[in-house]
Protein backbone atom coordinates (compact mmCIF):
# COMPACT_ATOMS: atom_id res chain seq x y z
CA UNK A 1 0.00 0.00 0.00
CA UNK A 2 1.27 3.40 -1.22
CA UNK A 3 1.39 6.39 1.59
CA UNK A 4 -1.58 8.16 -0.55
CA UNK A 5 -3.97 5.27 -0.59
CA UNK A 6 -2.37 3.32 -3.91
CA UNK A 7 -2.54 -0.40 -4.18
CA UNK A 8 0.55 -2.10 -6.42
CA UNK A 9 -0.53 -5.90 -7.15
CA UNK A 10 2.32 -7.85 -8.45
CA UNK A 11 0.35 -10.55 -11.06
CA UNK A 12 1.36 -13.22 -13.49
CA UNK A 13 1.01 -13.05 -17.09
CA UNK A 14 1.02 -15.74 -19.80
CA UNK A 15 4.96 -14.45 -20.55
CA UNK A 16 5.87 -15.02 -16.99
CA UNK A 17 6.47 -11.36 -16.67
CA UNK A 18 5.36 -9.67 -13.25
CA UNK A 19 3.89 -6.44 -13.54
CA UNK A 20 2.26 -3.78 -11.15
CA UNK A 21 -1.54 -2.65 -11.29
CA UNK A 22 -2.02 0.63 -9.75
CA UNK A 23 -5.75 1.38 -8.69
CA UNK A 24 -5.62 5.17 -8.24
CA UNK A 25 -5.39 8.62 -10.54
CA UNK A 26 -2.15 9.95 -11.77
CA UNK A 27 -0.15 11.65 -9.91
CA UNK A 28 2.85 14.10 -11.84
CA UNK A 29 3.59 16.97 -10.07
CA UNK A 30 6.75 17.51 -8.36
CA UNK A 31 4.83 18.21 -4.92
CA UNK A 32 2.78 14.47 -5.26
CA UNK A 33 3.86 12.10 -2.40
CA UNK A 34 7.07 10.43 -3.54
CA UNK A 35 5.66 7.19 -3.83
CA UNK A 36 2.98 7.64 -5.95
CA UNK A 37 5.24 9.48 -7.97
CA UNK A 38 7.50 6.90 -9.69
CA UNK A 39 5.12 4.29 -8.87
CA UNK A 40 3.67 5.96 -11.96
CA UNK A 41 6.28 6.92 -13.89
CA UNK A 42 7.59 3.20 -13.79
CA UNK A 43 5.50 2.15 -16.22
CA UNK A 44 6.15 4.96 -18.71
CA UNK A 45 9.83 4.78 -18.59
CA UNK A 46 9.70 0.45 -18.03
CA UNK A 47 7.20 0.52 -21.27
CA UNK A 48 9.97 2.47 -23.63
CA UNK A 49 12.75 1.17 -22.67
CA UNK A 50 11.92 -2.43 -22.54
CA UNK A 51 12.14 -3.06 -18.56
CA UNK A 52 9.87 -4.70 -16.28
CA UNK A 53 9.21 -4.73 -12.78
CA UNK A 54 10.27 -6.61 -10.12
CA UNK A 55 8.59 -9.36 -8.31
CA UNK A 56 6.54 -7.58 -5.55
CA UNK A 57 6.41 -4.37 -7.62
CA UNK A 58 8.89 -2.59 -5.90
CA UNK A 59 12.37 -4.33 -6.32
CA UNK A 60 13.96 -5.40 -9.45
CA UNK A 61 14.70 -8.89 -10.08
CA UNK A 62 18.41 -9.28 -8.69
CA UNK A 63 21.30 -11.54 -10.92
CA UNK A 64 23.18 -12.02 -7.84
CA UNK A 65 23.79 -11.05 -4.15
CA UNK A 66 26.89 -10.02 -4.37
CA UNK A 67 26.36 -5.55 -3.70
CA UNK A 68 30.02 -4.46 -2.41
CA UNK A 69 32.46 -2.67 -5.11
CA UNK A 70 29.75 -0.55 -7.41
CA UNK A 71 29.93 2.98 -8.61
CA UNK A 72 26.83 4.38 -8.81
CA UNK A 73 25.86 6.72 -11.87
CA UNK A 74 22.82 8.59 -11.64
CA UNK A 75 21.63 10.91 -14.16
CA UNK A 76 19.24 13.63 -13.16
CA UNK A 77 15.73 14.15 -14.76
CA UNK A 78 12.01 14.15 -14.76
CA UNK A 79 10.31 10.95 -15.62
CA UNK A 80 7.40 10.79 -18.17
CA UNK A 81 7.22 12.01 -22.38
CA UNK A 82 6.41 15.09 -21.61
CA UNK A 83 9.74 15.76 -20.17
CA UNK A 84 12.02 13.89 -22.73
CA UNK A 85 14.62 16.18 -24.40
CA UNK A 86 14.01 19.02 -22.44
CA UNK A 87 17.20 21.04 -20.75
CA UNK A 88 16.30 19.66 -17.55
CA UNK A 89 16.69 15.82 -18.62
CA UNK A 90 20.60 16.01 -19.91
CA UNK A 91 20.98 13.43 -16.80
CA UNK A 92 18.60 11.23 -18.01
CA UNK A 93 19.89 11.09 -21.37
CA UNK A 94 23.42 10.98 -20.84
CA UNK A 95 22.15 7.39 -18.90
CA UNK A 96 20.72 6.37 -22.17
CA UNK A 97 24.14 7.40 -23.87
CA UNK A 98 26.11 4.90 -21.41
CA UNK A 99 24.00 2.17 -21.29
CA UNK A 100 24.26 1.54 -25.42
CA UNK A 101 27.26 2.89 -25.40
CA UNK A 102 28.86 0.07 -22.59
CA UNK A 103 26.37 -2.55 -23.72
CA UNK A 104 24.25 -2.57 -20.46
CA UNK A 105 21.04 -4.70 -20.28
CA UNK A 106 17.60 -2.83 -20.49
CA UNK A 107 17.09 -1.15 -16.98
CA UNK A 108 14.68 -2.47 -14.46
CA UNK A 109 12.39 -0.63 -11.95
CA UNK A 110 14.52 -0.97 -8.23
CA UNK A 111 12.96 0.77 -5.18
CA UNK A 112 12.61 4.64 -6.32
CA UNK A 113 14.66 4.36 -10.11
CA UNK A 114 15.35 2.60 -13.23
CA UNK A 115 18.74 1.04 -12.89
CA UNK A 116 21.00 -1.63 -14.92
CA UNK A 117 23.91 -3.13 -13.67
CA UNK A 118 27.05 -3.51 -15.62
CA UNK A 119 30.82 -2.69 -16.26
CA UNK A 120 32.56 0.12 -17.86
CA UNK A 121 36.47 -0.58 -18.36
CA UNK A 122 36.36 -3.43 -15.98
CA UNK A 123 34.42 -1.27 -13.22
CA UNK A 124 31.23 -2.50 -12.04
CA UNK A 125 28.51 0.42 -12.16
CA UNK A 126 25.08 0.50 -11.36
CA UNK A 127 23.59 3.45 -13.88
CA UNK A 128 19.82 4.62 -12.55
CA UNK A 129 17.44 7.60 -13.09
CA UNK A 130 15.62 8.42 -10.30
CA UNK A 131 11.53 8.19 -10.61
CA UNK A 132 10.83 10.80 -8.17
CA UNK A 133 10.83 13.60 -10.38
CA UNK A 134 13.88 16.32 -9.80
CA UNK A 135 13.55 17.89 -6.64
CA UNK A 136 13.07 14.59 -4.56
CA UNK A 137 16.56 12.52 -6.39
CA UNK A 138 18.15 12.06 -3.35
CA UNK A 139 15.41 9.50 -2.14
CA UNK A 140 16.83 7.32 -4.92
CA UNK A 141 20.14 8.14 -4.46
CA UNK A 142 20.29 7.44 -0.85
CA UNK A 143 18.19 4.12 -0.92
CA UNK A 144 20.95 2.83 -3.84
CA UNK A 145 23.69 4.12 -1.34
CA UNK A 146 22.61 2.70 1.65
CA UNK A 147 21.91 -0.54 -0.61
CA UNK A 148 25.07 -0.98 -1.78
CA UNK A 149 27.02 0.13 1.02
CA UNK A 150 28.54 3.10 -1.50
CA UNK A 151 30.76 5.80 -0.46
CA UNK A 152 29.66 8.93 -1.72
CA UNK A 153 32.91 10.69 -2.17
CA UNK A 154 34.54 7.74 -3.73
CA UNK A 155 31.15 5.90 -5.40
CA UNK A 156 28.57 8.36 -6.39
CA UNK A 157 28.64 10.40 -9.74
CA UNK A 158 25.63 12.55 -10.57
CA UNK A 159 25.03 13.97 -14.07
CA UNK A 160 22.75 16.60 -14.27
CA UNK A 161 22.16 20.08 -16.36
CA UNK A 162 23.04 23.34 -14.73
CA UNK A 163 22.09 27.02 -16.12
CA UNK A 164 25.08 28.42 -14.46
CA UNK A 165 26.86 26.94 -17.39
CA UNK A 166 27.21 28.03 -21.14
CA UNK A 167 25.22 26.25 -23.81
CA UNK A 168 27.28 22.84 -24.44
CA UNK A 169 30.00 23.34 -21.62
CA UNK A 170 30.78 21.12 -18.91
CA UNK A 171 31.89 21.66 -15.46
CA UNK A 172 33.16 18.80 -13.20
CA UNK A 173 33.27 19.03 -9.58
CA UNK A 174 34.67 16.23 -6.63
CA UNK A 175 32.28 18.05 -4.23
CA UNK A 176 30.44 21.43 -3.94
CA UNK A 177 27.48 23.01 -3.19
CA UNK A 178 24.22 22.84 -5.06
CA UNK A 179 24.45 25.95 -6.94
CA UNK A 180 21.06 26.47 -6.83
CA UNK A 181 19.97 23.42 -8.33
CA UNK A 182 17.08 21.05 -6.48
CA UNK A 183 17.71 18.06 -7.41
CA UNK A 184 21.82 18.29 -5.77
CA UNK A 185 19.95 20.27 -3.38
CA UNK A 186 18.00 17.45 -2.41
CA UNK A 187 20.32 14.58 -2.82
CA UNK A 188 22.94 16.67 -0.38
CA UNK A 189 20.04 17.08 1.83
CA UNK A 190 19.72 13.40 1.78
CA UNK A 191 23.47 12.04 1.76
CA UNK A 192 23.96 14.18 4.71
CA UNK A 193 27.28 15.39 2.68
CA UNK A 194 28.23 17.49 -0.58
CA UNK A 195 31.46 15.59 -1.17
CA UNK A 196 30.40 13.43 -4.09
CA UNK A 197 31.58 14.20 -7.82
CA UNK A 198 29.01 16.04 -10.17
CA UNK A 199 29.03 16.32 -13.79
CA UNK A 200 27.20 19.53 -14.99
CA UNK A 201 25.83 19.88 -18.82
CA UNK A 202 25.75 23.53 -19.09
CA UNK A 203 22.49 24.29 -20.69
CA UNK A 204 22.65 28.77 -20.61
CA UNK A 205 21.11 31.18 -18.75
CA UNK A 206 17.55 31.37 -19.75
CA UNK A 207 17.06 34.26 -22.54
CA UNK A 208 16.11 36.86 -20.36
CA UNK A 209 15.49 38.06 -16.42
CA UNK A 210 11.59 37.86 -16.65
CA UNK A 211 11.36 34.56 -18.52
CA UNK A 212 9.87 31.69 -16.25
CA UNK A 213 12.58 29.69 -14.87
CA UNK A 214 10.52 26.27 -14.88
CA UNK A 215 9.53 27.25 -18.61
CA UNK A 216 13.03 27.19 -19.51
CA UNK A 217 14.32 24.44 -17.73
CA UNK A 218 11.77 22.11 -19.16
CA UNK A 219 11.53 23.39 -22.93
CA UNK A 220 13.69 21.53 -25.31
CA UNK A 221 16.63 23.26 -26.99
CA UNK A 222 16.55 24.05 -31.00
CA UNK A 223 19.10 24.86 -33.44
CA UNK A 224 23.20 25.33 -32.52
CA UNK A 225 21.58 24.55 -29.13
CA UNK A 226 20.24 21.62 -29.65
CA UNK A 227 23.46 20.59 -31.72
CA UNK A 228 25.85 21.95 -28.81
CA UNK A 229 23.91 19.72 -26.14
CA UNK A 230 24.02 16.77 -28.59
CA UNK A 231 28.15 16.80 -28.68
CA UNK A 232 27.97 18.00 -25.13
CA UNK A 233 25.81 14.82 -24.14
CA UNK A 234 28.75 12.36 -25.79
CA UNK A 235 31.57 14.64 -23.88
CA UNK A 236 29.54 14.18 -20.59
CA UNK A 237 28.96 9.97 -21.27
CA UNK A 238 33.35 10.59 -22.10
CA UNK A 239 33.97 12.50 -19.20
CA UNK A 240 32.48 9.49 -16.49
CA UNK A 241 34.79 7.09 -18.05
CA UNK A 242 37.77 8.96 -17.85
CA UNK A 243 36.26 9.49 -13.94
CA UNK A 244 35.82 5.85 -13.62
CA UNK A 245 39.28 4.70 -15.39
CA UNK A 246 41.74 7.96 -14.46
CA UNK A 247 40.03 9.81 -11.74
CA UNK A 248 38.33 13.25 -11.30
CA UNK A 249 40.81 15.34 -11.52
CA UNK A 250 42.15 13.91 -15.16
CA UNK A 251 38.40 14.27 -15.90
CA UNK A 252 38.46 18.38 -14.91
CA UNK A 253 41.66 18.89 -16.71
CA UNK A 254 40.23 17.03 -20.20
CA UNK A 255 36.59 18.63 -19.91
CA UNK A 256 35.83 21.38 -18.02
CA UNK A 257 35.20 24.61 -20.06
CA UNK A 258 35.49 22.91 -23.33
CA UNK A 259 32.20 23.45 -25.55
CA UNK A 260 33.39 20.96 -28.25
CA UNK A 261 34.87 17.46 -28.67
CA UNK A 262 38.88 17.48 -29.05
Amino acid sequence: MLTDGRVCIPYQTGAGTLLCALLAEKARHENAPADAVYADAMYADAARHGAKPGKNGTEAESGGTDIVGYKIIAGLGNPGREYEGTRHNMGFDVIDLLLDRYGFPAMTRDGKAMTAKGLIDGQRVLLMKPLTYMNLSGEAIQEAVQFYKADPEQDVIVICDDIDQPVGQLRIRPKGSAGGHNGLKNIIRCLGTEDFTRVRVGVGAKPSPDYDLADYVLGRPAGEDRDLLAEAKERAADAVGMILTQGVPEAMNQFNGKVRRQ
